[in-house]
């Protein structure tokens, strides 16, 4: 049997939550996010993982997924798409979405 898995495929089967954002160099609500997302990285340290892919070179990526519009965040973890969303979100929305729908106990005030 063959093996097609990619990199990203590895990626999104982690145990951790893994936060991707499709976005564009042209799209300004895009460079609004960026330092969002290094905030929420900051705050979860190695617990969690954010990649950004860019749709005009991963073209391939965003049309799996149905990328239609820019910033799109999905939340995957284990292989399983948690959450996905279009637009900027503040960092404490962020925070929120990951602690409610991930599932790894390490998160800190998670309650599951």
């Amino acid at each position: 049997m063959e093996n097609n898995s990619t990199p990203f495929d590895a990626l999104i089967n982690s145990d951790k939550p893994i936060l991707v954002d499709f976005y564009a160099t042209w799209c300004g609500p895009c460079k609004m996010l960026s330092p969002i997302l290094k905030e929420v990285k900051d705050n979860f340290k190695d617990r969690i993982a954010i990649i950004k892919i860019d749709v005009d070179k991963n073209q391939a990526a965003a049309a799996h997924y149905r990328v239609k519009g820019v910033p799109t965040m999905m939340l995957f973890q284990n292989g399983i798409q948690l959450w996905r969303q279009s637009g900027v979100l503040s960092k404490i929305e962020i925070i929120e979405i990951i602690m409610e729908k991930s599932t790894w106990p390490e998160l800190p005030g998670q309650t599951k």
